[in-house]
């Protein structure tokens, strides 16, 4: 598996990751650029976002009205995502197609518009997404954990942007963002599937090394100072049931805690699944499911762990049970991170748990999609030998480091814990 890829720079800085894959008669190209929410400032969230909209909006060579028509019709699917440390746009394509995507992405790489009217356009719609968040509970909660957590660094602000910016925000900011960060010595293609590899970067050289590179862009250095002390808040809203987040800090996914943090998740909650693109697998063995969700003190619970350039936090998540109070949860939650901290994990346990992170790490690395979408996400926050020694690394965990790491992670001075409060159903009858 390790012998197909092949690593390239161009001579512009894109870097190229092909992984021939002859399974099947199909090609998936992602492109990842290193831009996400964590890129920016005050008056410009949202910006990143709003740009992958923009996206597409069409090129001269490809207006936008030919775009989903030209690959529906060759059978492909696209999409794109941003996220905190990155943007990504893909293409997967019967294989005699896959040009069409690269010329596309090669095109709009340079050549996007940023039309004054399709901007204001698409103003309307974020704004429209934006409100329609807003009437999620669990947006509402997350987002003020999130500004709770992050006051210092620009993890502080959701993707999607604040209410403000995206009213002020210009068509230039747009395209001075997208020209700043949209270069090729900021980006990585990750291709996998049924390709010769050498004709194939003979195509991509003729595409893409022709546009220039562009000056590296500048990075915010604002690392988040340690948290002295819990906070805790409540956040009112429509509904009728209660949740509770507790979010503690967690290291990024390039530090060798990550790995016996991920069992930890796994033996708890049940394992997150890094590839956000693919399902999720059942959580009923877990420790906080058989202790939260049997004995009916939530009728749900999950936990999130996310691999970050820096610092993050994991989440655990839970929707109260109608008959209880948050501060009953709250506290069959704490006893059985206590227990975790304190008594040593059995070795059945750690089996089970390792299982099933490997499950879901296989789930969402079988098909051909999957497998070009690790090669270029990988990239984004280590290299792609994280992704091939993933599961090395997890069967090494111990009893002993997922201890160590419990009582060093799951701290509670240094932990945020929200509770969301419905109007409609409040537990205290007002």
């Amino acid at each position: 598996m390790k012998n197909n890829l092949t690593q390239v720079t161009l001579s512009n800085g894109l870097k190229l990751l092909l992984k021939e894959i002859h399974t099947a008669p199909i090609i998936s190209a992602w492109l990842w650029y290193r831009v996400g929410s964590r890129d920016e400032v005050a008056g410009r969230t949202g910006i990143s976002h709003w740009v992958e909209h923009m996206q597409f909006k069409g090129t001269q060579q490809f207006p936008a009205n030919l775009l989903d028509r030209s690959i529906s019709r060759d059978g492909g699917t696209w999409n794109a995502f941003t996220y905190i440390d990155w943007t990504a746009y893909f293409e997967t394509m019967p294989a005699d197609k896959i040009d069409l995507a690269l010329r596309l992405e090669a095109d709009r790489m340079l050549n996007s518009r940023f039309d004054p009217e399709e901007v204001a356009s698409e103003r309307t719609v974020i704004i429209s997404e934006r409100e329609g968040n807003e009437n999620e509970p669990l947006f509402l909660l997350g987002e003020a954990l999130q500004q709770t957590a992050f006051r210092v660094h620009p993890y502080h602000h959701e993707v999607i942007g604040d209410m403000a910016d995206l009213r002020a925000m210009t068509r230039d900011d747009l395209y001075n963002h997208y020209h700043t960060y949209y270069v090729p010595n900021n980006a990585v293609m990750a291709m996998a599937g049924d390709f010769d590899t050498q004709a194939m970067l003979t195509r991509i050289r003729e595409l893409f090394e022709t546009v220039p590179a562009g000056s590296e862009p500048a990075r915010l250095a604002r690392p988040e100072p340690p948290q002295n002390g819990e906070v805790r808040l409540s956040v009112e809203g429509p509904g009728t049931t209660s949740y509770v987040q507790v979010c503690y800090r967690f290291p990024p996914a390039s530090h060798p805690d990550f790995f016996p943090l991920s069992v930890l998740d796994s033996l708890l909650a049940g394992p997150s699944n890094l590839n956000m693109f693919s399902g999720g697998i059942s959580n009923k063995t877990s420790r906080l499911y058989r202790a939260l969700v049997d004995k009916e003190y939530v009728v749900s619970v999950h936990g999130g762990a996310q691999a970050t350039i820096d610092p993050f936090v994991y989440t655990i998540t839970m929707t109260i049970h109608p008959s209880r109070q948050p501060e009953e949860a709250l506290a069959a939650l704490d006893r059985e991170i206590k227990r975790v901290k304190d008594e040593k994990v059995t070795k059945d346990e750690i089996t089970r748990a390792i299982k099933q992170a490997r499950a879901i790490f296989a789930y969402g690395s079988e098909n051909i999609t999957n497998q070009a979408f690790w090669l270029g996400y990988a990239e984004m926050f280590a290299k792609y030998n994280w992704f091939e020694t993933y599961l090395d690394k997890l069967s090494a965990v111990t009893a002993r480091e997922i201890q160590r790491v419990a009582n060093e992670y799951f701290k509670r001075q240094s932990r945020v814990v929200g509770t969301y409060v419905p109007l409609e159903g409040r537990h205290d009858g007002k």
